[in-house]
């Protein structure tokens, strides 16, 4: 039930900023390479930790005011989450690889210019989607996909390049969220963890 909630509120938040995007405005796209370095949590007599990896974040913006733009995100990476508990031992050491998947949608707030630089703000949510890949030397048996709500915050600057339509971008994404069970309670952590994305990429303005 809990998960179905999360879908749900996730699913209107998107609408929402799909709805302010219809609004006329500047837009602009960007890719970025990005890494994922998520900190230990424990909880339940568990401790859970992710392999550090790379990945690529896709987004779209749309100037709402001088200053507001509304953003929709999609990344993309692969990682091992491995589980160990060493009071109860009902899994031992239980390793788990998969693709996460996400999806978030928010506002950027744009501050004042310094020199060329354009730095911004950002705060938005949405979900992480992980998905076993089935590798039998890498997932526990009976793990499913997991989907989690996930609040994003952060904040980057924007360089122009050749022309004004073409920026570097520097961005530094946090992200809050459930620590991953893959559906096995003996792998519930209960704990909230944070994994730290920062990126790097090229933005089309126009």
């Amino acid at each position: 039930m809990r998960r179905v909630s999360i879908i749900v509120a996730c699913v209107a938040f998107l609408l929402l900023v799909v709805a302010a995007t219809a609004q006329e405005g500047k837009g602009e796209v960007s890719v970025q390479l990005t890494g994922l370095y998520t900190k230990n949590s424990s909880g339940n007599g568990t401790t859970q930790n992710a392999t550090d990896s790379a990945g690529l974040l896709v987004t779209y913006r749309k100037r709402l005011l001088r200053w507001i733009s509304a953003e929709g995100a999609y990344g993309y990476s692969r990682n091992s989450q491995t589980y160990a508990q060493p009071l109860f031992q009902s899994f031992g050491t239980a390793s788990i690889q998969s693709n996460i998947h996400e999806a978030t949608g928010g506002f950027v707030v744009e501050l004042p210019f310094l020199a060329s630089l354009r730095p911004y703000a950002l705060v938005e949510g949405g979900a992480l989607v992980f998905t076993p890949t089935n590798n039998r030397f890498a997932t526990t048996a009976g793990a499913t996909r997991d989907t989690d709500g996930v609040f994003v915050y952060g904040g980057g600057v924007e360089h122009p390049l050749l022309t004004s339509h073409l920026l570097a971008r520097l961005e530094y994404r946090g992200l809050v969220y459930h620590a991953p069970d893959f559906g096995l309670s003996g792998l519930n952590t209960s704990a909230v963890t944070h994994t730290a994305q920062p990126s790097v990429g090229i933005a089309f303005h126009f």
